[in-house]
């Protein structure tokens, strides 16, 4: 089969042909449709996540159909796989419902191969089905931006005005949920970032501006989905006393040193770490009952290092997507 393959962090993916998987008890052996690119891959290729498998098939937003193996799912049965792809269930983690924390818990396309591959394959408690009414390219951003987007929101709690910082796939589709809901959006994107900011106010934020700037109004919450910590001091300043700034990112820079007096007033700054199966049920539920509309690029397999270049310079729209 054909597979992008990392050798190296900090070198081009390689075009190879590999061995098919074989499925061991309790795996399916998956036919890849789609995979969709993450900036999480990028962090991995960059070598800011710093202790992947090598050599490394990389892709954890993966839309397939079942071959063969395992007991959940017919052959043919469309499932997705995401970024939590095993957990050991015995950890006090695992057994208070914090599996996303689990400390032994390996991830696909960083631990386990991932879906740049024509075939791949999965433990089958980790697949889930897919909402019918999607195609396979749009369905790919759930499984992450989508999944790692709704944790996010839901630890901002009910907050009525949201800022949302960084508008790649997650913001835009983060910002489609959060509109559904009621709440108000307000966008944050680099100031010369009109492109952006227009996406923003097309999928109904009403406020698109600099991040470095404040807010028309004060927010009552803040998601920051851009991997730049100096982002974190104007989204506490921008947050009203109360507030909550959440970091969506699996990799931030540095949060620059700040006042105090940025975090008084009860504001709570917090990060999100991976996801939980729950959270990849209830929003698979979610999203055809918006409807979340994803917007993405599409390239072949063997484009993969074309469209890292794309997320890591900014030049996407929405979210990009490998289609097999």
């Amino acid at each position: 089969m054909r597979a992008m393959v990392l050798h190296r962090q900090r070198e081009a993916l390689r075009l190879e042909e590999l061995p098919e998987p074989r499925p061991e008890p309790g795996q399916v052996l998956l036919e890849v449709a789609a995979c969709g690119i993450c900036r999480t891959d990028l962090h991995i290729v960059d070598g800011e996540l710093t202790e992947p498998k090598l050599p490394l098939v990389p892709g954890h937003q993966i839309v397939a159909r079942v071959v063969d193996g395992g007991e959940r799912f017919e052959a043919g049965r469309r499932v997705g796989v995401p970024w939590l792809g095993w957990t050991d269930g015995t950890c006090r983690y695992c057994r208070s419902g914090r599996e996303n924390l689990c400390d032994n818990a390996r991830f696909t396309g960083y631990d386990i191969d991932g879906g740049y591959a024509e075939r791949t394959v999965a433990d089958e408690r980790f697949c889930f089905p897919l909402p019918e009414g999607y195609e396979d390219l749009n369905v790919a951003p759930l499984l992450c931006a989508g999944l790692i987007g709704h944790r996010t929101l839901r630890l901002a709690g009910d907050a009525e005005r949201l800022g949302i910082y960084g508008f790649g796939a997650a913001a835009h589709i983060v910002c489609q949920v959060a509109i559904h809901e009621g709440r108000r959006v307000f966008a944050f994107t680099r100031a010369d970032d009109e492109e952006a900011q227009a996406f923003a106010r097309e999928l109904g934020a009403e406020w698109a501006g600099d991040a470095l700037g404040p807010p028309p109004e004060e927010l009552d919450a803040a998601l920051i989905f851009a991997p730049a910590g100096e982002l974190v001091p104007p989204a506490l300043k921008a947050v009203a006393k109360g507030g909550t700034v959440v970091c969506g990112g699996i990799h931030m820079s540095d949060v620059p040193q700040m006042p105090y007096e940025l975090l008084w007033g009860e504001r709570v700054l917090r990060s999100v770490a991976n996801l939980t199966r729950a959270d990849a049920e209830e929003f698979l539920a979610i999203a055809p009952n918006v409807p979340v509309r994803t917007e993405v690029t599409t390239f072949p397999l063997e484009e993969a290092n074309e469209a890292l270049d794309r997320l890591r310079s900014g030049n996407l729209r929405g979210a990009a997507v490998l289609l097999l």
